[in-house]
C-alpha cells in the first residue's frame, strides 16, 4: 500500500498480534515480561561483569580521592574542587617520584628476585628429599615456575611494566571524574529508581560512601605503615632488596588475608638466601609487622567501618580472584562491605515497616493461629 492510499477502516480497527482483550491475559503477559526482563538483566550483568568491576574500582578510587579532599578540608579553607585537584596532584607526584628516583634501583632488584625465589624453592625441595620426603618434583617445578612468573609480573609492574595498564587507566579516569562531581552521578542513578525509593537510595549511598572512605583510609594507612616499617627494619639488618620488599609488602597489604602471607614468604626466602640468621630475622620482622597490623590497625579500621568476618572476606576473595583475577581479588573486600551495608539497610527498613504495621509485635497470621 502506498503512502497516498487510504487506510482501510476495518483494518485500522482490527486487533493486532500484540493486542490482548482478556484483562487476565494482559496481566500475565506483563508479569512474564518483567521476569524475562529480569532474566535478561542477570545475563547482561554476567557478560558485563568485568566492565562493572572496573566501574566499581573507579568508585573505590573516587572514595580515596574524596577522603583525601575531606581531610584537607579540615586544615585548608579551600573549595572542594581545589582540594580534589591537590590530592590528585600529590598522588601523581608520588608516583612520578617513585618511577623517576627509585625506579632504576627497584627495577634492578626486581630483575633479581624471581631467580632468587626459584633457587630458594629448589633448596627447600632438596632438603625435603634428603630427609626422606617423597615429592613429585615435576609437578612442584611446574608450580614453582608459575609462582616465579607471578612474582616476575609483580616486580615488572614495580619497575614500570604495568600489566593491565588499560584497566588501571580506566579506573583512574573514572575515579577522577566521579570524585569531581559525585552528586551529579548519584542523582543520575537515583533518577532510575521510583520516587518513593529515592530517599532510601540517597541515605544508603551516603552510608556506603562514608564507610568506603574510612575503609580505604585505613587500608592506605596500613599499607604505608607496613611498607615503611618493613623497609626500615630490613635496611637496618642489611637484608638485600629492602626497598623492593618494603614496597611489595605495602602493595600486597591492600589485599587482606592473602597479601600478607605472600609478602612474608618472599621476604623470608630472600633472608635465607643470605644466611640462616638473616632468614630468622626476616621471620621475626614479618610476625612483628603483622602483629601490629592485626592488633592495632585492623581492629581500628573494623570499628570505624564495616566489621567483616575474616572467613567471609577470604571466601569472597577466592571467588572474585578466580573469576576476575587480581582485580577481583583486590576489590573483593570493599565489594563485600558495600553489599553488607545495602542488605543491612534493606533489613532495617523492612523491620521498621513491620513494627509500624504491627506495633504489638504480632501479625494477622499469628493472631489467627492463636485464635484457632
Amino acid at each position: 500500500m502506498s503512502e497516498t492510499d487510504p487506510v482501510h477502516p476495518t483494518k485500522a480497527r482490527a486487533a493486532g498480534p500484540t493486542d490482548f482483550t482478556d484483562p487476565q491475559l494482559r496481566w500475565e503477559m506483563k508479569r512474564a515480561a518483567v521476569w524475562l526482563g529480569l532474566a535478561g538483566l542477570i545475563v547482561l550483568t554476567v557478560f558485563l561483569a568485568q566492565p562493572l568491576l572496573v566501574i566499581f574500582g573507579g568508585l573505590v578510587f573516587a572514595a580515596m580521592i574524596d577522603g583525601g579532599a575531606r581531610l584537607l578540608g579540615r586544615v585548608l579553607p579551600l573549595s572542594r574542587g581545589w582540594r580534589v585537584s591537590i590530592v590528585i596532584l600529590l598522588a601523581a607526584s608520588f608516583l612520578i617520584w617513585t618511577l623517576t628516583f627509585a625506579g632504576t634501583q627497584l627495577a634492578n632488584q626486581a630483575a633479581q628476585l624471581p631467580a632468587l625465589v626459584e633457587s630458594q624453592a629448589n633448596r627447600v625441595l632438596d632438603w625435603l628429599r634428603s630427609h626422606g620426603v617423597r615429592i613429585d618434583f615435576a609437578a612442584v617445578q611446574a608450580v614453582t615456575k608459575e609462582v616465579v612468573g607471578g612474582v616476575g609480573q609483580v616486580t615488572h609492574a614495580v619497575g614500570g611494566l604495568i600489566g593491565g595498564a588499560t584497566t588501571l587507566f580506566l579506573i583512574l579516569v573514572l575515579g577522577i571524574y566521579i570524585s569531581a562531581e559525585p552528586r551529579l552521578y548519584q542523582r543520575g542513578v537515583a533518577w532510575m529508581f521510583p520516587i518513593s525509593e529515592r530517599g532510601h537510595f540517597h541515605a544508603t549511598a551516603a552510608q556506603m560512601g562514608k564507610s568506603l572512605r574510612r575503609l580505604m583510609a585505613g587500608r592506605m594507612l596500613g599499607m604505608a605503615l607496613e611498607g615503611v616499617l618493613c623497609w626500615i627494619a630490613l635496611s637496618i639488618y642489611g637484608v638485600p632488596m629492602a626497598a623492593l620488599l618494603g614496597l611489595l609488602t605495602g602493595i600486597l597489604a591492600f589485599i587482606p588475608n592473602i597479601g600478607a602471607p605472600i609478602s612474608g614468604l618472599i621476604m623470608v626466602m630472600v633472608g635465607f638466601s643470605v644466611d640462616t640468621s638473616t632468614g630468622l630475622y626476616c621471620i621475626i620482622v614479618y610476625f612483628v609487622l603483622h602483629t601490629v597490623d592485626g592488633n592495632l590497625v585492623a581492629p581500628y579500621i573494623a570499628r570505624k567501618t564495616v566489621d567483616l568476618a575474616p572467613a567471609l572476606v577470604l571466601g569472597a576473595q577466592l571467588i572474585m580472584g578466580t573469576l576476575f583475577g587480581i582485580l577481583g581479588l583486590a576489590l573483593a573486600d570493599p565489594l563485600v562491605a558495600m553489599i553488607k551495608i545495602a542488605l543491612e539497610r534493606h533489613s532495617a527498613r523492612h523491620e521498621a515497616e513491620w513494627h509500624a504495621a504491627y506495633p504489638d509485635g504480632e501479625d494477622d497470621d499469628e493472631e489467627e493461629g492463636a485464635t484457632a
